[in-house]
């Protein structure tokens, strides 16, 4: 009798490992569950979003490849019953915008929304605005659609060191020759690339005043403010940077509708 008390009192123990595990396991499958559901409910967002995105660029004349959305920020549902959405990111690629009846292409589009208020009436009936306190967006603009916004016929840019860079085909006093040389790129107002081409040169010039006239003449017909195409979510151009890509353009906005973008 004294050695099957022991073996009596090990069976609670048993079971309340049991009970543990099983409690244990419950409660994975639920944190597993909630985690799904919460990815789900995030998804159907970003395709909507998505959607909301391609529509407006249809609105603006432009198109692009898909756009892919982001909700950033975990967990998602938390903050749909709060209102405010840490971050959306958008990024819209092979986009092509329109310029005075020219197509201006984009390679890549990155669009980062933060702070985004948007309540839960509003998602659920479409209507109401969805605001963000910030935007930011950094996207490249492709040399050759650059070029044929100056109507220069030969004319190619690209970049070298930092700089931008152009060469072209010059009729200077009945020769055919080749200019090139770097230009000043800064921002204009009105979402404009303001380029100033001070320093060109072409080989075999004829060392007469009137060669060098005709030269700087051509430099100042180039040195012109560029339209870019409308940028979505009310986009404002703060920075161009010559990169080996293209033309590299950093813009921002504050308090800006984002289901209503342009």
């Amino acid at each position: 009798m004294a050695e099957a008390y022991p073996a009596y009192e090990r069976r609670p123990r048993r079971r309340g490992r049991k009970v543990l595990v099983t409690l244990v396991v419950l409660l994975l499958l639920l944190g597993g569950l909630l985690v799904v559901a919460d990815r789900v409910a995030a998804g159907v967002a970003e395709r909507a979003i998505a959607d909301q995105v391609e529509r407006e660029l249809a609105k603006q004349q432009a198109r692009s490849a898909p756009p892919q959305v982001d909700v950033g920020g975990f967990p998602f549902l938390t903050q749909v019953l709060g209102g405010r959405y840490e971050r959306i990111s958008i990024v819209l690629t092979d986009a092509q915008g329109a310029v005075e009846g020219n197509a201006v292409n984009l390679p890549r589009l990155d669009v980062d929304a933060r702070g985004v208020r948007a309540s839960l009436d509003t998602l659920r009936s479409g209507r109401g605005d969805v605001i963000a306190d910030t935007v930011d967006g950094t996207g490249t603009v492709a040399y050759d659609s650059l070029a044929k916004l100056l109507d220069r016929p030969g004319l190619k840019l690209g970049e070298q060191n930092g700089k931008l860079v152009v060469t072209a085909p010059v009729d200077i006093l009945g020769q055919r020759l080749t200019v090139s040389g770097t230009a000043d790129v800064t921002v204009a107002e009105g979402n404009k690339v303001a380029l100033r081409f001070n320093d060109l040169s072409a080989e075999g010039l004829p060392a007469v005043p009137l060669a060098r006239t005709l030269l700087n003449n051509y430099a100042r017909g180039i040195s012109v403010d560029v339209p870019l195409p409308e940028l979505p979510f009310q986009l404002t151009v703060r920075k161009v940077e010559p990169r080996p890509e293209g033309l590299a353009v950093t813009a921002d906005a504050r308090d800006v509708p984002i289901n209503q973008a342009g």
